[in-house]
């Protein structure tokens, strides 16, 4: 009975978020201002960049930053439960979901020209503030880097699985991405050639979930649709490569946090095949008042569990950024 009547709030809870009644759910006649999500793309330095916007334009914005292999696509749940309070961005890298994948004598794939290529997608925007959903690995890698260089401009850090020391890596996971980060030669390339197939997509979602029936394959799907676009899988490799700068970084997205305080959410998948449990108490080392939940679920933790992070995230944002504008 207690079960029943969790799920019913939860499914209150998410309808209510997006401005439906019972009786109109019932009708089937939405409300004529019922937030949408609206898919649209622009030109950022000549590539079609894809991105998923909502809410009200005037609201407190959030850049949401997805995860390898993933794209935009993994906030699709996400976005409908945050659009009515919060102004929701939601791109896809070069490369990933629906935006360009341009060769690499077009484009050079680094995290660097990633956060270049957001930054400017936030001022065509006219973001002039925002939170920054901080996803797993190239989200992250992403996020620390943009905050980097506006820390006037972030209101707030959500970090889900996205690491910023060292100690955090599984050792067995990232010692092939090091040996390549230090020869980029075939023979260490060779190890990394299983980052590139279906059956290690799927890991990245299912590996440490409690219930693998919770994860739609739409998602390692489209993902893989994705990497069979001509020069995909070399842009993927060069991404690769570029781990090592990570190592580099760390130490600095540890001075920005020490410096600039920002408020920060952890909310951790604590069963990760990429980064410990251990990761997210890591954060306190520099940020005094961050806010660390970890889920019994592994790397994509929204997957499995959604509701729960969408709760805390609206919680901590009301709390952080909207009653401070």
């Amino acid at each position: 009975m207690t079960h029943r009547i969790a799920l019913v709030a939860v499914f209150t809870m998410a309808m209510a978020t997006i401005g439906l009644s019972s009786s109109q759910i019932c009708a089937g006649e939405p409300k004529a201002d019922t937030p949408k999500v609206a898919y649209r793309t622009t030109k950022i330095d000549g590539m079609d960049i894809f991105l998923r916007e909502a809410g009200p334009k005037n609201a407190p914005a959030i850049l949401l930053l997805h995860a390898y292999p993933s794209s935009s696509f993994m906030f699709r749940n996400l976005i409908p439960l945050l659009m009515d309070r919060y102004h929701v961005v939601a791109p896809d890298f070069p490369g990933y979901g629906q935006s360009s994948a341009p060769p690499m004598d077009k484009f050079e794939y680094t995290f660097e020209h990633f956060a270049d290529m957001t930054d400017k997608l936030a001022k065509e925007l006219g973001l002039k503030t925002y939170a920054i959903y901080c996803g797993p690995d190239v989200g992250s890698y992403v996020g620390f880097r943009l905050a980097m260089r506006h820390p006037e401009r972030v209101t707030a850090l959500v970090i889900q699985n996205g690491e910023a020391y060292a100690e955090s890596r599984h050792k067995g996971f990232w010692h092939a991405f090091e040996a390549y980060g230090k020869d980029r030669s075939e023979a260490n390339a060779k190890h990394l050639h299983k980052h590139l197939t279906l059956a290690d997509n799927r890991w990245h979602y299912t590996h440490g979930a409690r219930d693998v029936e919770s994860f739609s394959p739409d998602t390692w799907t489209i993902d893989m649709a994705i990497l069979a676009r001509p020069g995909n899988v070399e842009n993927r490799a060069a991404l690769f490569y570029d781990t090592k700068s990570n190592l580099k970084d760390y130490a600095k997205w540890q001075a920005y946090f020490r410096e600039h305080q920002p408020p920060t959410l952890v909310v951790w998948g604590k069963n990760s095949g990429l980064v410990t449990a251990e990761g997210a108490d890591m954060y306190k080392r520099d940020l005094n008042d961050a806010e660390i939940h970890l889920f019994n679920t592994g790397h994509f933790a929204l997957e499995e569990d959604l509701y729960p992070i969408a709760s805390l995230m609206r919680d901590f944002l009301g709390r952080k950024v909207t009653k401070n504008n």
